[in-house]
């Protein structure tokens, strides 16, 4: 992530073309436009084979030592296809397999184009894109009934559009909130997502970017307005009731408080701590605490969780080695799916014990790598890192949560860069 100098040119120099920026930005800054044609992260897929068409035409392509660990996971994932048994999962599994693809060519990119994908324009991206998702979360607060019938419904052929999930695509809902359900819960905006734990897992994990991007732009006019949306995003991020995000965010703030009084960085700590005061105040003010407690007592969702997380392990017993390539129907009346609430629990059941090890095996080894960070950028990334260890625990982070995981290893990863688009290879290379 530091610049080298001119003078540590040599033979071990290759000059490059700089790797455009426009895919990179679209998928972020243009989701809102994504989100309203029914296709929201769907439309990653297509963009991220603009960048592999990018990465093999410039060729060249770089990549760090480690990543074997979430190529083996890749090879495993596909393997595990034979344990599909209907057609409607078999497209469930083909659209993940296509998003888990996404994301490696997504890291990829990033981490070959640190001639124009520099960490300050990256940190920018994602600070718009966590600005479009506060905006979404106003809106499922605002107005918590509307839905949008997107145009992906005109298009598609009947037997698709038939998918339990392609159905949550077409129809775009701005919250989780049922009227007419039997236990009365306030609604939870959960737009530009499908869930509001989507909303939550992104959020939690691109609020220490958005601050990070905050001292790269520290004396420009940018800098107030984005301190400023800071606090006013609390209103809908308090409001989706969401214990998981509450828990992601908890720990970012004391890790970053451990590793600033480490170092002995007292004025950054003192900033830490006035934001957590921020967030004290916002917390007593809005009916954060009554709703909370309505909820847990209105809801079953935490013992219900743990009777599936039970289940997933106890079936995934009976076919270790691949799982069942998807989630498949609870044994227990009314229940969620097993493998649908919590990624490393969805890879375990549909991919088997060696799945899930190669799958937070890389993501450990992402954390580990970035440990080594001392700018406030590293520490933001190394601690987006760690928060998606442990809400992988708990939430589906497909697709938002795993690609800003990706885009955050690949940034901590990739080799120094050189001015010009230079770089200076201590690693590995294909293509």
């Amino acid at each position: 992530m530091r610049a080298l100098a001119p003078a540590t040119l040599g033979s071990d120099v290759v000059l490059r073309q700089p790797l455009p920026r426009w895919p990179f930005a679209a998928m972020f800054v243009l989701f809102p436009a994504w989100w309203l044609l029914g296709l929201g992260e769907a439309v990653w897929i297509a963009l991220a084979a603009v960048m592999l068409f990018l990465l093999v035409r410039r060729g060249g392509i770089s990549f760090p030592r480690g990543l074997a660990i979430w190529l083996f996971f890749l090879v495993w994932m596909g393997i595990s296809v034979i344990g599909i048994d209907t057609g409607d999962r078999l497209v469930g599994f083909a659209y993940r397999a296509l998003l888990y693809l996404s994301v490696t060519i997504i890291f990829l990119y990033v981490y070959n184009a640190g001639a124009s994908l520099t960490t300050r324009y990256v940190l920018g991206v994602l600070t718009v894109f966590w600005l479009v998702i506060v905006a979404g979360g106003y809106i499922g607060v605002i107005f918590p009934l509307l839905s949008i019938h997107t145009p992906l419904g005109l298009v598609l052929p009947a037997p698709i559009s038939s998918n339990e999930m392609v159905q949550d695509m077409i129809v775009r809902r701005v919250s989780q909130y049922n009227p007419d359900g039997w236990a009365k819960l306030d609604p939870r905006p959960s737009a530009p997502f499908l869930y509001t734990n989507g909303w939550g897992n992104a959020y939690s994990m691109l609020l220490p970017i958005v601050i990070a991007y905050l001292v790269e732009v520290r004396g420009e006019r940018r800098f107030w307005w984005l301190l400023l949306a800071i606090p006013v995003s609390l209103v809908p991020a308090f409001l989706t009731l969401n214990r998981g995000m509450f828990l992601g965010l908890g720990l970012a703030l004391v890790y970053v408080a451990v590793r600033l009084v480490i170092r002995g960085n007292g004025k950054a700590l003192l900033g830490l701590l006035a934001l957590a005061a921020v967030v004290a105040v916002a917390f007593a003010t809005l009916p954060i605490a009554e709703r909370l407690t309505h909820r847990i007592t209105a809801s079953s969702s935490t013992e219900d969780r743990a009777n599936l997380y039970q289940e997933a392990f106890d079936r995934t017993l009976d076919s270790p080695w691949l799982g069942y390539g998807a989630p498949r129907p609870s044994e227990k009346d009314d229940a969620p799916s097993v493998g649908t609430q919590g990624q490393i629990w969805m890879v375990m059941f549909s991919h088997g014990f060696p799945g899930v090890v190669l799958f937070m095996g890389w993501l450990a080894w992402a954390y580990i790598r970035s440990i080594r960070e001392r700018d406030p950028a590293g520490l933001a990334l190394n601690t987006v890192l760690l928060v998606v260890l442990v809400e992988s625990l708990y939430y589906g982070i497909m697709t938002a949560g795993l690609a800003i995981a990706m885009i955050a290893a690949a940034l901590t990863m990739r080799p120094d860069v050189l001015p010009s688009g230079l770089h200076k290879h201590r690693l590995g290379r294909f293509v």
